[in-house]
């Protein structure tokens, strides 16, 4: 088979059963970020809609949950080479409905792909263990089983990557899952369901809703969902974790971030700021994991905001399936003109401007959602733009004295998903990874992005919830313990 590339695309539907469902509900257009123009139309889901799904589900966990684990993992291989197979297709819808370029559809695809390989691993990630002799004639052993079906909502800014953060551990530990993918742009999530189709999946475990907000509370709400997964801002991110957890549901829900790199006066600066430009605009920095505020030991200051502009100036702005484009378009023009008001309020603030982005215009794409590389110098922790998530290309430098004041200042952040240090010395760095309050932290790396065999940390108002996204934590979101207690005495 071949992936539909080139839009305008039929309309999205759902997968419900094993069936290509049209949703009950009117949706909206699906815009392409760096035209303007509309590629596809996503109907909304309605409550019958999703209670089809759930029950459908209920009825295919009955033999799926029993099905050897072995047997559970084959479809799962099966997706993995029609994922590969059909990367570049992917990769290339990826970028017409998001915006981001080329180069990070794939990287954001292949992550994905990360995740279905290491779900291929659960007959050895849920076995639990045993203990012969626990007591006087006591053997005990636990046992993993999975619950019934989740649910995942996942955000616009990773469309091939975060339903992959779940799906392959919810269906290979022996749940049924259903997916509500971003309506800005669901078609990326159609076409991996195309491949689902196709790897040999019974009806009914891996489904497809689409939808709004009615949609997402139809789904938290309804009995028949076991747990919840979000990804998305933290204001729906609490909003979610509060609504799941009081309809008894098992949910994680990870919210926002405002991140932080640390340069040391031992680092290497040309690396450094290399790396600090590529993490603040990597994916328009519409991403969790983009560190947008800079802290520099003052003794290198001057020394690495020069290096930054240079290297932020060099970034070419454009449509992401051109060649040469480094950032691509914005989600929507509402969210430009969002990100635009954050330069504006941290000009107003205090800020010194080095570099402005606002007046970037790509020649024949005059009706795309584009921002060039903004760098704002002398901020402090106190500026809207130190503190709230900007969500866009836009990079802002501060001073401080030394390495503890830089700490006080990342740790001060309401978010605590990721920071990075860059230093040369062993001891600064074995002083950030004890006293920094985040749950990713790279050391010489611009973007903290754990392999999908280690979980997504996230801490403070960055997530909401015990278990985490990927790698092991997935195992104990998706199953429970039993644990068997024996005794066989002697006749």
């Amino acid at each position: 088979m071949s992936l539909d590339t080139t839009p305008p695309w039929d309309d999205v539907q759902n997968y419900i059963d094993g069936n290509w469902r049209v949703p009950s509900d009117d949706g909206q257009d699906v815009i392409n970020p760096a035209t303007g123009e509309a590629v596809s139309y996503v109907g909304f889901s309605s409550e019958t809609d999703v209670d089809d799904a759930v029950r459908a589900g209920q009825m295919a966990f009955e033999d799926w949950s029993t099905t050897p684990v072995e047997d559970r993992i084959q479809p799962l291989f099966e997706l993995k080479r029609l994922l590969e197979e059909h990367q570049d297709e992917l990769a290339e819808v990826l970028v017409q409905e998001h915006g981001k370029t080329l180069a990070e559809a794939n990287g954001e695809l292949r992550r994905g792909i990360e995740n279905v390989e290491v779900a291929c691993g659960i007959p050895s990630m849920m076995q639990a263990g045993h203990l012969p002799n626990a007591a006087p004639e006591i053997d005990e052993t636990a046992v993993r089983k999975p619950l019934g079906v989740f649910t995942a909502i996942t955000a616009f800014n990773f469309p091939g990557m975060i339903p992959l953060w779940f799906l392959p551990y919810a269906v290979a530990t022996g749940n049924a899952f259903i997916l509500k993918p971003s309506e800005q742009d669901p078609v990326v999530a159609q076409r991996l369901f195309e491949l689902i189709d196709e790897a040999g999946f019974p009806d009914g475990i891996v489904q497809l809703v689409n939808g709004g907000v009615d949609t997402v509370n139809a789904l938290l709400d309804h009995d028949g969902i076991e747990g919840a997964s979000f990804v998305g801002s933290t204001p729906v991110a609490k909003t979610i974790y509060e609504r799941a957890a009081a309809n008894g549901k098992r949910v994680q829900a990870q919210g926002g971030a405002k991140n932080h790199i640390i340069v040391t006066e031992t680092a290497d600066l040309d690396f450094a700021a290399e790396k600090t430009v590529a993490s603040a605009y990597a994916c328009g920095g519409e991403r969790c994991l983009a560190n947008d505020v800079v802290v520099v030991e003052e003794s290198v200051y001057d020394e690495f905001v020069d290096r930054v502009v240079t290297v932020a100036d060099d970034q070419t702005v454009g449509y992401g399936l051109d060649d040469g484009a480094d950032i691509g378009a914005l989600i929507t023009p509402e969210h430009e003109d969002r990100v635009r008001e954050m330069i504006a309020t941290g000009i107003d603030e205090g800020a010194d401007l080095l570099l402005d982005g606002r007046d970037i215009t790509v020649e024949g794409y005059e009706g795309g959602n584009f921002l060039g590389p903004t760098v704002c110098s002398d901020i402090d922790p106190d500026m809207t733009i130190a503190r709230e998530e900007i969500f866009g290309p836009v990079l802002g430098l501060m001073s401080v004295a030394d390495i503890d004041e830089a700490i006080d200042v990342l740790n001060r952040s309401d978010f605590g998903n990721a920071a990075s240090l860059f230093t040369g010395s062993g001891a600064d760095a074995r002083k950030v990874r004890l006293e920094a309050d985040v749950g990713n932290l790279g050391v010489n790396a611009g973007t903290a992005a754990p392999m999908a065999f280690f979980h997504f940390g996230g801490r403070k108002d960055s997530f909401f919830g015990d278990l985490h996204a990927q790698g092991e934590d997935m195992i104990h979101f998706y199953t429970d313990k039993t644990v068997y207690i024996e005794r066989w005495p002697d006749a």
